[in-house]
């Protein structure tokens, strides 16, 4: 069993020792969900960290999309509820790059991408392709996406 599986595990007996009920339900769905993804497919497989840490991203993006649309839809509780479940699951991921960071890696994917011939918005392709790898796990897509989009229309 990885380590953050059995972090996750051993925090969600805590959780339900204390009769934390809210972070209890959050860990035993995000570990559903990890189990899912091991028996997705043709063979059950074992889950790495790093495999591990991309479910749980995405089930905190879940709770971040869940959250936007019950405060929409005029439901605060259940929007309260959802953005909680989403900072539980954040603690088990590495910490998100702020914008300047971000800027300052997109901005020297963007200088490459222009030494290597490549100009103006057509060249999102290039910069995504040096930038990702770097914020990979650190910045969601749409962040680095928008901050590629604006560093290109403005230089």
């Amino acid at each position: 069993m990885t380590t953050l599986k059995s972090k996750l595990k051993e925090d969600l007996n805590a959780a339900i020792k204390e009769r934390d009920e809210l972070r209890s339900s959050t860990l035993r769905l995000t570990l559903s969900a990890i189990t899912n993804e091991e028996v997705a497919g043709k063979t059950k497989r074992e889950l790495s960290d790093d495999e591990v840490q991309k479910v749980i991203t995405r089930e905190a993006k879940k709770r971040r999309e869940a959250a936007d649309a019950f405060a929409k839809g005029g439901r605060p509780e259940s929007a309260e509820r959802e953005k909680a479940e989403g900072e539980i699951l954040a603690t088990y991921l590495p910490k998100q790059l702020s914008d300047e960071e971000l800027k300052a890696i997109v901005a020297q994917a963007v200088e490459e991408a222009k030494s290597a011939g490549a100009e103006g918005p057509r060249a999102i392709g290039q910069v995504m392709k040096i930038v990702n790898p770097k914020v990979a796990g650190l910045a969601e897509g749409g962040r680095v996406s928008a901050v590629v989009k604006q560093l290109l229309a403005g230089g």
